[in-house]
């Protein structure tokens, strides 16, 4: 059982931490400290939740209707590039940017809708919690301990985001920090929607 629990753990792990756009989104919350474990939560709750629905077959469903993941794939694009703009406007407009992003900060729905739409709008993510990883965990002599170990690597991690953001927010709040941190997540949240586009592109030739 601890051999699957383990075997989750790090298999998820590795698999949360490349998905570059809700790392992106929550880091940044973080360091403004906006509703960043609000965000963390609900990242962790969608993870939990994708991982368990692929172990016990939805995977096979979404497989079904290919339809569906195309759908999404474009509209993924569509919302990373506009993350992507809003990140290298802040990065270029610098300090100014940042007092009215502070006088026009957004409430909790707007954020949790954002941060739903970082990861439901990501096709990666379903590829990944209903097709990856249940294909690992369906190996394991646990599948409960598996999925287990799947949503404990979600909790370390985004909590690991939130709370490392948060206190190092002195320091990258900071003018040039932020410049840098908005250009960082501008031309990230670029090139995964460029990535998608391709991968769109290429499925539909």
């Amino acid at each position: 059982m601890f051999e699957s629990y383990l075997t989750g753990l790090l298999v998820s792990g590795g698999i949360i931490i490349a998905i570059g756009a809700q790392n992106a989104y929550v880091l940044g919350l973080a360091v403004r400290r906006e509703y960043h474990w609000w965000s963390a939560g609900l990242c962790m709750s969608t993870d939990l939740l994708l991982v368990t629905a692929g172990m016990f077959g939805v995977s096979a469903m979404l497989l079904a209707v290919p339809d569906a993941m195309a759908i999404m794939r474009w509209l993924g694009v569509t919302f990373l590039a506009w993350l992507a703009l809003q990140g290298l406007y802040r990065a270029i407009t610098g300090r100014q940017g940042l007092v009215r992003a502070e006088a026009e900060k957004r409430g909790l729905v707007q954020v949790l809708l954002a941060t739903l739409g970082v990861t439901v709008l990501n096709p990666q993510v379903y590829l990944d919690t209903l097709l990856l990883i249940p294909s690992v965990g369906a190996q394991q002599e646990s599948a409960a301990a598996f999925v287990v170990g799947a949503g404990s690597a979600s909790v370390l991690w985004f909590s690991l985001l939130a709370w490392g953001g948060a206190l190092l927010s002195p320091w990258l709040s900071r003018p040039l920090a932020w410049r840098l941190i908005d250009g960082g997540i501008g031309v990230m949240m670029a090139a995964i929607a460029f990535q998608l586009a391709g991968e769109g592109l290429k499925h539909a030739a």
